[in-house]
């Protein structure tokens, strides 16, 4: 990789970064930008989610603009593993549209190119000749951020951590439910990915005990999901963000739905809930002061955080992008343009971290390039 100059940098090549990569070459903008993926192969963060997980399982995973996914595998698909069907449907995608996908490649740092007003230095490090590691620069005049959060795995501090004996994983290191036969595994979390993981765990694992605890109490209803309800959700986390808030999930605050394996699993007894405890011990966790009517301790072999992941910004920096309110203070149509660099966007932060809402997302990041590329004003 040789120093270069572009008119946009797209930075990760998942579900957000593919799909402004299709709306800007609609755009007209063919040879002039280039998407950065630290992934070593397509499929975004997919390819590195638990192979129990399948597409119907994943919700169905939202088409990418263009090219849908039963199109481009030419056959319904709901029960394969998410982790290796969205790799190949996003490879052939990336081939279809022939975008310039480069990988793998780490972006180091994106700064402002000093002496300019309007162009910025991506530092990145990617493959050189025999497979050798170079360094380079790319100056653009715009960012579009589509890194997502799986990079980010958030673990909550809990006084005592250092001091548990047995085992700690994040969902970000679930392989499979066998890895639990025969121990004592406590769920933390209270999004869908605890419920369903607990629940295959429960139902799959050999001879284990399992135990679900959150800092809240879960909310489950039967009322099916209504677009008014998705608007909401999405709106709320809009208003944040425009206020310099820090996001909060789309999905947190859309509640669980009561499907038939949920409501089995409530008739079975695994989704008996148990308030958050307050710190870890060598054999597992205490609930002093919070429970009531059960021992103050729960012995436990291994603590299984489904607690959440953070936006992966951290190359991003040298920029100072964060607000007072410890957010960044997002402006534009769908929230996405960064109100004090509007040269620099971030797709899947806030109302668009959703399969759905990236590709909106990226309608809007191609749209806005173009904007910028064309000297038109978008500084609100």
């Amino acid at each position: 990789m040789t120093d270069e100059r572009l008119d946009c940098v797209v930075i990760g090549g998942g579900q957000a970064g593919l799909s402004a990569g299709y709306f800007l070459r609609r755009r007209g903008l063919t040879g002039r930008f280039a998407i950065l993926d630290h992934a070593p192969k397509p499929g975004g963060a997919w390819q590195f989610r638990w192979p129990t997980l399948t597409l119907a399982g994943a919700n169905h995973v939202h088409d990418l603009p263009g090219y849908g996914l039963t199109e481009a595998l030419g056959v319904e698909c709901d029960e394969w593993p998410a982790a290796s069907a969205v790799p190949d449907y996003f490879e052939r995608y990336e081939k279809k549209f022939e975008l310039d996908v480069r990988r793998p490649v780490h972006v180091n740092a994106v700064r402002r190119r000093r002496g300019t007003a309007d162009e910025y230095e991506v530092l990145l490090t990617g493959p050189g000749p025999g497979g050798t590691r170079v360094d380079s620069t790319i100056i653009t005049r715009t960012i579009v951020n589509a890194t997502g959060t799986w990079d980010r795995p958030f673990i909550p501090y809990i006084p005592g951590t250092e001091r548990f004996a047995g085992r700690q994983l994040h969902t970000h290191d679930y392989s499979g439910p066998h890895d639990f036969d025969g121990q004592r595994v406590l769920v933390v979390g209270a999004g869908i990915s605890a419920v369903q993981l607990l629940m295959e765990i429960a139902r799959t694992a050999t001879d284990v005990t399992t135990y679900w605890c959150s800092r809240t109490r879960p909310v489950f209803t039967d009322a099916p999901f209504s677009p008014e309800e998705g608007r909401e959700a999405v709106a709320r986390v809009e208003r944040r963000v425009r206020a310099g808030l820090p996001p909060t999930s789309v999905v947190s605050v859309t509640g669980l739905r009561t499907t038939p394996a949920i409501a089995a699993a409530q008739a079975d007894g695994i989704l008996e809930w148990l308030p958050m405890f307050t710190r870890i011990v060598e054999k597992g966790v205490r609930f002093d002061g919070v429970r009531q009517d059960a021992p103050a301790q729960l012995d436990v072999d291994v603590i299984f955080w489904c607690t959440g992941f953070r936006s992966a910004l951290d190359h991003l920096a040298p920029l100072h992008l964060r607000a007072a309110g410890g957010g960044i203070t997002m402006t534009g149509t769908l929230a996405t343009v960064v109100a004090d660099e509007p040269g620099v966007q971030l797709l899947g932060y806030g109302p668009s971290a959703s399969t759905i809402g990236a590709n909106r997302a990226g309608r809007e990041a191609a749209r806005h390039v173009r904007a910028v590329l064309d000297g038109e004003s978008v500084r609100t």
